[in-house]
């Protein structure tokens, strides 16, 4: 649900950042430090791809932090410039294809938990 609240008109990051989470699909996330066991999932970007082949070099995490910097961070989310810094992300970005207001959003979720219980209560019912 994070990345999806990211997505938000109130969300707190550049609106070039909301628009790449729109546009992206399921294969543009990446799996980085892992091997300096602090796992994370981020968007697929220049950053992330430096990371991964510094890290599969065998390289420490004082190669790598210059890239991961906070100040790389906050670059990306109030530039919008989505290959300055880490932008964390998960697959399900895949399926966010808006920026609505939260207010819509959790309306949204609340009427698809409300028909999906009800579909399916209507069905066991159904069966007795």
């Amino acid at each position: 649900m994070g990345t999806r609240f990211m997505a938000t008109q109130e969300a707190p990051i550049h609106d070039g950042i909301k628009q790449k989470i729109v546009e992206m699909d399921e294969n543009q996330t990446q799996i980085i430090f892992r091997s300096y066991r602090n796992t994370a999932r981020v968007y697929k970007n220049a950053i992330s791809k430096k990371v991964a082949e510094i890290e599969a070099a065998g390289g420490g995490f004082e190669q790598v932090h210059e890239y991961v910097s906070g100040t790389n961070q906050e670059k990306a989310w109030t530039t919008g410039d989505i290959d300055a810094g880490m932008v964390t992300a998960g697959m399900s970005g895949a399926f966010v294809d808006d920026v609505p207001t939260c207010k819509e959003l959790v309306q949204r979720i609340v009427a698809d938990a409300e028909r999906i219980i009800t579909q399916r209560l209507t069905s066991m019912v159904g069966r007795s």
